[in-house]
């Protein structure tokens, strides 16, 4: 590590804590969780189905990650499936069980992003149907509408906790040529859209504006060039906070604050999987990002922004391959957790390549490591 990097590292999060030290007794706090990419291949359906009685239960794919998904205030995930009803299918026609989202949330994610390119799998029907779902579930969502009256009526999507309101908008480059039909809506990405969406935003008094996109080239590390020009022109336009979704696996993150907004903007380009069952090395796992906001009056800043590295552990248990989630700084040096030694490897070297990509690419957001007791900052 080279001496200015290592200066960087310690003053940093020195002044955030003395910023924050400062506050008075009425400042607010808000914790944001963002997940990548909820995805429902054949084999997950499988894992989740009770042959007998021929229902659906997901609620173990969160037993490890339970407890760090519900320390947050809010938690946000890109469900990349439809919630059509049966017949139930994976790749390329992505429809799983509601039992998904009813798993969701359980496991604490408060929030669900619609719009990317699978949601149209089963057309607009499947489009409405997921709404259904996720409404009756009490699952809060955005990027996709039962009709344009809805829209108008519901978008953006406000989110409001600790006296802090967050506007929510979300996009996808497409729907892999499926053409959505009246009445079901959903948005896709288009600059001059975008930027009336987020002056809405800010007429309705939003404290933070996210603009969660599902975008860029999948199994590419590295952001394309179309990435940084939106990301450019959005925060420009007033977006605060910036998560990426698609590649399926990760893309640099990214927190800049200058003197002139000391409110700071974050972007994050691509999360990767959250789960799957995609068994290329980068794509067994992902980050989860987390942010902190502060409110003191009308002054709002983005104190704090860190993540999880997450891997997709996948054992064969009574003959049939299970799937959890876990956060991988708790399980590095836990060999014996694992039922052999292959998944072992395989996560230690997906935590090796991860940290090098992030560590190398990322400006002022580091990782969350796991002591044996509480989490820290891994400067």
């Amino acid at each position: 590590m080279s001496l200015g990097k290592s200066r960087l590292l310690i003053l940093f999060p020195l002044l955030l804590s003395l910023y924050c030290q400062g506050q008075p007794a009425n400042s607010s706090r808000l914790t944001l969780l963002f997940m990548g990419d909820i995805m429902g291949h054949i084999e997950q359906i499988w894992s989740a189905e009770d042959r007998v009685k021929h229902i659906y239960d997901y609620d173990t794919v969160f037993t490890y990650i339970k407890e760090v998904i519900d320390e947050a205030d809010i938690a946000i995930a890109n469900l990349e499936v439809t919630l059509a009803g049966p017949p139930y299918s994976g790749y390329p026609g992505f429809n799983s069980p509601s039992a998904l989202a009813a798993a969701c949330k359980n496991a604490g994610i408060d929030c669900m992003v619609t719009a990317n390119n699978h949601a149209a799998d089963r057309r607009s029907s499947g489009i409405i149907k997921t709404i259904h779902i996720l409404d009756s579930l009490g699952i809060k969502h955005t990027g996709t509408f039962t009709d344009i009256g809805e829209k108008e009526k519901e978008y953006p999507l406000l989110l409001d906790k600790n006296g802090i309101t967050l506007a929510l908008l979300n996009y996808t480059y497409g729907t892999n040529g499926i053409k959505v039909k009246n009445p079901a809506v959903i948005n896709t990405i288009d600059r001059e859209t975008i930027a009336k969406d987020i002056e809405k935003a800010s007429a309705k008094k939003a404290d933070i504006v996210i603009v969660f996109l599902h975008w860029g080239n999948e199994y590419e590390t590295i952001p394309s060039k179309s990435q940084y020009d939106l990301t450019d022109f959005l925060f420009e336009k007033g977006a605060d906070i910036i998560i990426g979704s698609h590649p399926h696996v990760l893309q640099k993150m990214i927190l800049t604050r200058n003197s002139y907004n000391r409110k700071g903007k974050v972007a994050v380009y691509s999360l990767g999987n959250f789960i799957s069952n995609q068994q290329k090395l980068k794509t067994r796992g992902g980050a989860m990002a987390r942010i902190e906001i502060t409110k003191t009056g009308n002054d709002v800043v983005i104190t704090d922004a860190d993540y999880y590295l997450t891997w997709v552990y996948s054992p064969i248990e009574k003959y049939r391959k299970r799937f959890y989630v876990i956060p991988c700084s708790e399980y590095e040096n836990k060999a014996y957790f694992f039922r052999d030694s292959v998944q072992y490897d395989k996560m230690k070297s997906f935590l090796k390549d991860s940290r090098s990509l992030l560590y190398n690419q990322n400006v002022n957001i580091y990782e969350m490591i796991y002591n044996g007791s509480a989490w820290l900052l891994n400067y």
